[in-house]
């Protein structure tokens, strides 16, 4: 027998759109400059801070393994976190179009989180310091983030370097990529991205259109 309640169609799931953190939601380039410049002071290691910025993304051990020798990496790792919140977090400012962004999943009654290859206590300092709310994982870099992408049920992956593409596709979410990072336009695209953005004031015209077109 078909009752009142069989004739209800079932509630959707909610849009969940992923975004990756470093150089996507944030310029986190000056405050992990200044932590660099304090950790060659404080263990004497001379370290080429601008190089050092200029391609951010993966893990913090594989970046001190270019410049400590591999017993010193946890070590040297834990001070570096130690140091990140006195340092870092005040000179790093939000992208461009990363509050509004967010702003936009919201408004279209999504629910915005953040995957990141960062120290979770850290991504959460940084995530205050410029406005944004949403749900955090951190510490998962490249195919890595499709575990939390899929537990969260993310349809959308936002992010700036070929790992967040990987990341992206393993979950299988739509890969949307951001030429703010490390990885020019191209780079993205043969990377497989889905969608490449110049920055994020491109993304709530374009997350729009995408949801219209889903719904």
């Amino acid at each position: 027998m078909t009752t009142n309640r069989d004739l209800v169609p079932p509630k959707p799931a909610q849009l969940t759109v992923g975004f990756d953190l470093d150089m996507t939601l944030i310029d986190s380039r000056p405050g992990i400059k200044a932590v660099y410049d304090r950790l060659a002071v404080e263990t004497g290691v001379w370290i080429d801070t601008e190089l050092v910025v200029s391609r951010l993304g993966p893990p913090l051990d594989d970046e001190l393994a270019n410049w400590y020798p591999q017993e010193r990496i946890a070590e040297v790792a834990d001070l570096y976190r130690e140091l990140y919140p006195d340092h870092a977090i005040a000179p790093t400012p939000a992208m461009p179009g990363a509050v509004e962004a967010v702003a936009a999943v919201r408004a279209a009654g999504g629910r915005p989180v953040v995957v990141t290859a960062k120290y979770a206590p850290n991504a959460e300092l940084h995530l205050a310091h410029v406005g944004i709310d949403a749900e955090l994982r951190g510490w998962l870099w490249a195919e890595a983030k499709a575990e939390a992408l899929t537990e969260y049920g993310a349809s959308v992956y936002v992010g700036d370097h070929i790992g967040d593409v990987r990341g992206a596709r393993k979950a299988g979410a739509l890969s949307v990529a951001v030429a703010t990072g490390p990885c020019d336009a191209a780079e993205l695209r043969e990377a497989g991205a889905d969608v490449v953005l110049n920055d994020l004031t491109e993304f709530p015209a374009w997350f729009a259109a995408h949801t219209a077109t889903a719904a």
